[in-house]
Parts: structure tokens; sequence; C-alpha cells
């Protein structure tokens, strides 16, 4: 007979610093860790830095519109080339301590006496060789995802697969056109918790009636608890009287033109390993992307995506972001209560899932999995 109460990972998983650096090794700097949104990088030589695992990653855009990712890194002495966050470059990409110089394809260009240099062999530098690190880069949904992996895992597997395998239907995530909606909120939120705890506050809905009132008025599934979570996989139903999925229940505006009928006047939620979660409502779409800064603090940034024409037409968009900024600083203050914990003797062997979250469990079987070998 299996027990009610199955065990937690112990609390040095989100505590311990050298956890965290195996899971920078081995799920961050392994896996497709989603970088940024295309669209934001549309000109030549527009740019953001990301950071991935332990890796500072340039996200350029190319004179021949391709868009790359390269290490942060110049190959003369290591020094970072962009320190900025994000911004565009005329025409290359100059490091700033000796001035080496890239091309927006990576190739080193130029550099100081760069002509009467030789290998070892005595032949000119080959500027691919000493060319940026590059990144496998993807896009899908809109957003560039990347891995700094030697050899990286099936893209369509690991990341599409896992998407379209929570809604059931491979196709059901395409009816919301992702990649043409366009960002009509973005709010960043620096989140004194670790990551994990986060996607196990995502993964579980027994929460929901306690600390989402808001939320669970518009979605009444979501106040069972021990219910509620089969329904964030197929589909909760709006209430009876809800309009629209908005902070007091009102009309949000027109579904995405793409939509099958069985998803309207429904919300669907997606975790994508590591570091993605993805909520989809009839009339717009909430992305979430993690980036874990430490054992003990993690950046989230939501995007609220909305069809183009809601955004030119001035749309206002308050009552329709508001009801998951509210769900997003609920759960991340609950995630915040629960870190300073995770060092407590008191959680040394863990807690304990109740039934409503069992499935939490493999989660941790997946981490445990991922840095077993270095921890």
């Amino acid at each position: 007979m299996t027990s009610d109460l199955i065990p937690t990972l112990g609390g040095e998983y989100y505590c311990d610093p050298a956890v965290f650096t195996a899971e920078q090794e081995h799920i961050f700097e392994q896996m497709w860790f989603c970088a940024v949104r295309s669209g934001e990088l549309a000109d030549p030589g527009t740019f953001r830095r990301v950071q991935v695992g332990r890796e500072s990653v340039l996200v350029v855009r190319g004179h021949d519109g391709e868009l790359r990712a390269f290490l942060n890194i110049c190959r003369h002495r290591g020094a970072m080339i962009c320190t900025e966050s994000e911004g565009q470059v005329r025409r290359n990409l100059r490091c700033p301590y000796h001035a080496w110089t890239y091309g927006l394809d990576g190739k080193l260009i130029a550099a100081p006496n760069l002509g009467s240099l030789q290998d070892d062999s005595g032949a000119p530098i080959d500027r691919v060789a000493y060319g940026l690190i590059p990144v496998a880069l993807r896009e899908w949904l809109g957003y560039a995802w990347v891995c700094l992996a030697d050899d990286p895992p099936s893209f369509e597997t690991e990341v599409m697969g896992a998407a379209t395998a929570r809604l059931g239907d491979p196709a059901a995530i395409d009816h919301y056109d992702m990649a043409e909606l366009a960002v009509g909120k973005r709010v960043v939120y620096d989140v004194a918790a670790n990551w994990k705890l986060i996607v196990e506050n995502f993964m579980e809905c027994y929460h929901c009636a306690t600390i989402h009132p808001e939320l669970v008025e518009v979605l009444p599934e979501f106040a069972g608890g021990f219910a509620a979570q089969y329904y964030v996989g197929h589909g909760a139903e709006f209430g009876d009287r809800i309009d629209g999925f908005t902070v007091d229940g009102r009309a949000g505006f027109d579904p995405l033109p793409g939509l099958a009928p069985e998803q309207d006047r429904k919300y669907y939620a997606i975790t994508i390993r590591p570091t993605v979660f993805v909520n989809l409502v009839p009339d717009h779409v909430i992305f979430h992307r993690m980036y874990p800064m430490a054992h003990d603090r993690t950046i989230v940034e939501c995007d609220w995506l909305y069809a183009p024409d809601v955004i030119e037409s001035g749309g206002v968009l308050d009552h329709s972001v508001e009801l998951f900024h509210r769900v997003n600083e609920q759960d991340f203050a609950a995630c915040e209560r629960t870190q300073p914990a995770m060092s407590s003797r008191a959680y040394r062997k863990g807690g304990v899932l109740v039934p409503a979250e069992h499935h939490i469990a493999e989660f941790h079987e997946w981490t445990r999995k991922k840095i077993g070998e270095s921890c």
C-alpha cells in the first residue's frame, strides 16, 4: 500500500551552493535554455546578454537576418565583449580591452597588428578558428533557445515534445501562434528563492485556494486542490459567470484567431524544463522564463503576449495583466517564505508531498538523476 505522504528532496538541495553549481553544470549548461524574445532583436546588430549557468551568452542578429548565439568572451585575453544587458552595435562586436573585433557571424575580422600575426606553423591567423565560440540556437514560439552542450539534446524531443505532450494534441500549442503575438507587458521579478521551489510551486495547485483568491474565482476547479492538478494539463474551465481571464472576471479581448473551439474558455499550463512556464488562455499567453542566479536567487521574466492588433489599438491591458501579476507575486512570496527554512535542521531530511503533489516526486527524481554523479 502506497503512503499518502512521500518524501521531498532534502533541504540541502535548495541551500547548498555546491548543489547549485552541479545544477549549473549538468542542467542549465546541458539543456535547451530559453534566452530571449526573437522579435526584440529584429535589426542587425541588436543583441542581448543572457546568463546561462556559469556562462555569459550573447544573442545577436546578423546582417544576414539570422539570429546567432556566442559565448560573450573575447578569444584574446578573455574579456567580456558586451557588458550591457542589451543594445545595438553598428557593424561589429568590439572587445573594449584590446580592440579585437568580430563580425556579427562571430568571425575575427580585426585586431591591432593582426596582419603580422602567425600561428605556430607560420601561417596567418585563422580568423574563423579564433572567432567567437558559437552556441547552438533554435527558435520556437517566438523565442530563441540556446544550448551550451557540445552535443545538444534533441530540441524536438526535449522542448517541443515536452510542451505538446502536456497538452495531449501535438498541434494544440500551434493554434495560439505565439511567434506572431506581441509583448503587451513584461514584468521582471527578483525572487529570493531557489529555482526548484518556483518550479514545484507552479506544478501543483494544492496551495491555490489558500493564496490565490482571484485565480480560483476565475477557475473554480482550482479551489479543489486535490483535483485541480488534472485540469492544469487538460484545460481548466472558466467559472459560469466569468467572461474572461481577468482580475475581476470581466471580458478580455477577442479569442486568438487560430484557437480551436475546445480551447475557448479554458486555461492550460505547461512546464518546459528546466526554466520555462507557458500559460495559455483564449485571448493571450503568459510566458515565464527563469534565470537561476544563485542557490537562493532567481530572476523571472514574465511576458504577457497578445494579438498585434490588440496592442496597436491601444487596448487597456491592466485588468488582463493584473490577474497573473497577482498570482506571480503571491507565488513568489510563498517561495521566499520557504527558502529560509531550507537550511533549518527541521528540513534536513526534507518534507512530504500529499497526494495532490505526488507528481512533484518525478521532478525530484529527475533532478537527482541529472546531478547525481556530482553530488
